[in-house]
Parts: structure tokens; C-alpha cells; sequence
């Protein structure tokens, strides 16, 4: 009964959808876009304190230097779907939105909500050659350019080097060799690894899909059918279950929690995105390094932690990771939107991406005349104001994240499942199973069985 109410919703939901797709159509029908031009809307996804204030800093420069004056309105991620569906049932779309995560940018596309020829003449005029092309494959969809790839983060596994060596082991860069370690290192006041088990949150789901992904298990089969409830998939919940069960700190762990375990030193490795360096240099007050050498040396963890991005595992190599891009509405104003994204890819870029540099790396590496002049940028950029990341961590680390997007892969995005993607984004059937895992409320088969499931239900509701 719980389900069939569950389906219902979904269903409703999406005709509600439907319903606000078609007037956006309708206020989409002339193809020139609303208004004169002379004021355009910006929705950014960048809504802490900080790096509004420096969006609202690049738009007065766009505003100067041409005249054209942008309204702002930061937008929280977990909300965007909705802002979108009521923005399009009312015809009042803004015009271009920046930091859209790929799931997004495919829901939009499916809803005729983006601007495809305006993305593809942007990326033309500033030219292809100058982008990352894994970058320019996720934003693709056969010759139609959805949005322009602004910049991307990685999901590392940091691990204690200092207690790896000590220890004789090979950094965690394979299905064995993190499990050897996790089991090696594991003891009173020391976990194996801080991993995340909050049914709640996506980030739980962002760390299972890392090392799926390096175990073959896919969102979908060739035949497109969900394919969770399989064996390389089996083998993922088996070993995220082994993990966050018996190695990592017991309880709901969060995003933060993760976190704070690490941070503290009681933990000898972590699944999280490259977010966390600067964070791990002490470059954030809010969030400081609290084990007991980091008291006297601030950048104790940051100078014995190594990291890994792609992991091996039955399936091959794979890395995980995000690509945000700009998007340009469907009834946006083409010609003054156009040149606001080419703004932001040329004078604004080096601002947008130097708010955090260590998990906004650009998409776009240049330009004709100089082709490596964003990635120069990018290296100097100073994390939280006060050092460029190549300061603190080797070059090592630091080509890891930003060759990242090189090998990145996602559940479905490329498989043209992106809305049924964002659908599992907002119910969480994965997180929720990999909670019952952790807490031995099933087994690998049954969370598989029932991962595999859910998301069947939710993809039926979608049709």
C-alpha cells in the first residue's frame, strides 16, 4: 500500500511537471527569448555567503563593462528541481543559471527547458579546443551542446600516509587494497575509514557510486533496464557494507561526521570530494583540523595524507566526480545571455572558479591565443584567500584532481537516464539502503534486491 501511495505521488508530481514544461513552451514560442535584453535574471547554484559575494562582484564588472544588468538570486541545490517547476509554470524562467550539477542539466533537457543552439554558439565562439573534452561528452547529447561545462570536482579517498607506511601498506587504490587496509589499521581509537552511511543525504550515494562505478555495477543495462540487483553490483554492496559496518565509526554518519572523525585523527582514511583541501590545510576557520599533532602544526594532516582518485576494482578503473555548467534557459534573451556566459568563461572565469579552486577546477583551459591560461590561473589561485593549493600539497595531488575529469564516470548521465538520476536524487532509495547495510538490517543481496527495486518503481513512475 506504502508504494502504491509512493508511485501516486510520483505521478502526480510529474504531471504537475508536464504541465509546467508546457508553459514554459508556450512562453518559449516566439524563439527570441522575453524581454529587451538590457536586464537578464542569473540564478546561481553558489549560495554560500562568500562566493555570493564574489558572483555579485564579476555581475557589476558584466555590468560595466557593457551595460547589461543582471538581477541575482542564489538558489540552494536541493531545491533547484522545484524552483524550476514553479519558475516554468508561471513562464518566468531566469535567464541563465550557473553551477547546474549534470543530473540537472539532463532533467532540464528532457524538459525542453535549455537553450541548446545558444550553449553550442557560445562553445563555438570561445572554441571547442579550448574545453575538456570528458567535460564537453557529459553536457552532450549527440550534436546538441545542453549547457557550457564550467568546472568540475573529484571524489578522492584521503588516506593517513604517515600510518600506511608505518604500516608496510600500498596506498588504497584498488577494491583489495582499500579493504586490507580498512582491516589492517582498524583499532580502539582508530577506524579503518569515516564512510557515509546517511540514508538522507546524496553524499551517501556519491561514495557507493565511486566504488561501484570501479566495480562494474551500473545504474542501467545495455537494454536499459535497471541493473543494481547484479553481481558486480552485489560485489559493491558487499564491500560498502564490510566497510561502513565493521571499520568505520558506528552511527549515522553524515557528510560532516566523516569529516570530524578524520580531522581528528581517528580515522586512517576518507571518501570525500576534493572539496576537502583546503579544508584539511586549515585554510577554513570554521572547519579546522582538531587531531592532536595538528594543536602545535596546523597542516599536520594535510602534509601526511595522500590521496587517490581513480580506484580498480572487478569492473576496471573508474573515478567519480561532478561537472557544473551554465545553462542558458529556453525562454531566455539569446543575445544578451549568450554574451554573459562568454563573460563568464573569459574575464569572469578566473574569479568564478578561484572562489574555490580546489573543487571548482575549469573546464576550460584556455583560450586560442593561450591555451593553458585558465589552468596558470587555476594553480595560482589562492584556496580561501590565503595559499594556492600547489603551495601545500605536492604536484602529485594536485594533478590528481585536475586531470580528474579525464576518467570520470556517473550512473546513467551518459546513458540518457539524467531524469531518472535527478528522480533518485530527491527519494534516496540507494542512501537508504546502504544505511540498512551498515546497520546489518540486510545483507549485500537484499540491499541489492531492494536498491534495485526501488529504483524500478521510481523509473516506472517517470514513464
Amino acid at each position: 500500500m506504502h508504494g502504491t501511495r509512493r508511485a501516486g505521488l510520483r505521478r502526480t508530481l510529474a504531471a504537475a511537471l508536464a504541465a509546467a514544461l508546457c508553459a514554459a513552451l508556450l512562453a518559449a514560442c516566439s524563439g527570441t527569448g522575453r524581454g529587451d535584453g538590457r536586464t537578464i535574471t542569473v540564478w546561481s547554484l553558489e549560495n554560500v555567503t562568500e562566493r555570493a559575494r564574489i558572483t555579485r562582484g564579476i555581475l557589476e564588472r558584466f555590468t560595466r563593462d557593457t551595460g547589461i544588468r543582471t538581477r541575482l538570486v542564489t538558489v540552494d541545490e536541493g531545491r533547484l528541481s522545484q524552483m524550476i517547476m514553479a519558475a516554468a509554470a508561471a513562464g518566468r524562467l531566469p535567464d541563465v543559471i550557473g553551477a547546474v550539477p549534470l543530473a540537472s542539466v539532463r532533467q532540464m533537457a528532457a524538459g525542453e527547458l535549455v537553450d541548446t543552439a545558444a550553449a553550442g554558439r557560445v562553445v563555438d565562439r570561445l572554441g571547442a579546443g579550448t574545453f575538456n573534452r570528458r567535460a564537453l561528452e557529459f553536457t552532450r547529447d549527440g550534436g546538441r551542446q545542453l549547457a557550457v561545462p564550467s568546472d568540475s570536482w573529484t571524489q578522492l579517498i584521503v588516506y593517513r600516509r604517515d600510518l600506511f607506511q608505518r604500516a608496510g601498506l600500498a596506498p588504497p587504490d584498488s577494491y583489495q587494497n582499500l579493504l586490507t587496509a580498512a582491516r589492517t589499521l582498524h583499532r580502539p581509537g582508530l577506524n579503518g575509514i569515516s564512510l557515509a552511511n546517511d540514508p538522507s543525504d546524496p553524499f551517501t550515494q556519491q561514495s557507493f557510486e565511486d566504488l561501484a562505478l570501479a566495480g562494474g555495477c551500473h545504474l542501467t543495462g545495455r537494454d536499459g533496464d535497471v541493473a543494481l540487483d547484479t553481481p558486480p553490483c552485489r560485489a559493491a554492496f558487499s564491500l560498502y557494507g564490510e566497510l561502513s559496518g565493521r571499520f568505520s565509526a558506528q552511527g549515522a554518519q553524515t557528510v560532516d561526521s566523516t569529516r570530524a572523525t578524520y580531522f581528528a585523527g581517528r580515522s586512517a582514511m576518507i571518501i570525500w570530494s576534493s572539496m576537502l583541501l583546503d579544508e584539511l590545510a586549515g585554510l577554513r576557520e570554521d572547519v579546522l583540523p582538531s587531531c592532536p599533532e595538528c594543536r602545535a602544526d596546523p597542516r599536520f594532516l594535510a602534509r601526511n595524507s595522500g590521496v587517490v582518485t581513480a580506484i580498480s576494482g572487478p569492473g576496471g578503473s573508474a573515478q567519480y566526480g561532478e561537472v557544473t555548467s551554465w545553462v542558458i534557459t529556453r525562454t531566455a534573451h539569446t543575445a544578451s545571455s549568450e554574451r554573459f556566459v562568454r563573460y563568464m568563461f573569459d574575464e569572469g572565469y578566473a574569479d568564478w572558479f578561484g572562489m574555490a579552486p580546489e573543487g571548482k577546477v575549469p573546464a576550460r583551459n584556455g583560450t586560442p591565443s593561450d591555451p593553458r591560461r585558465f589552468q596558470r590561473q587555476w594553480e595560482a589561485a589562492k584556496a580561501q584567500g590565503t595559499a594556492p593549493l600547489s603551495q601545500i600539497y605536492p604536484k602529485e595531488t594536485i594533478d590528481q584532481v585536475r586531470y580528474g575529469v579525464d576518467r570520470m564516470q556517473r550512473w546513467g548521465v551518459l546513458q540518457n537516464q539524467g531524469v531518472l538520476v535527478g528522480a533518485m536524487m530527491g527519494e534516496l532509495p540507494v542512501p537508504k539502503v546502504l544505511a540498512a547495510l551498515a546497520s546489518g538490517q540486510t545483507d549485500a543481496a537484499g540491499a541489492a534486491r531492494q536498491a534495485d527495486g526501488d529504483v524500478a518503481e521510481i523509473r516506472s513512475s517517470l514513464e
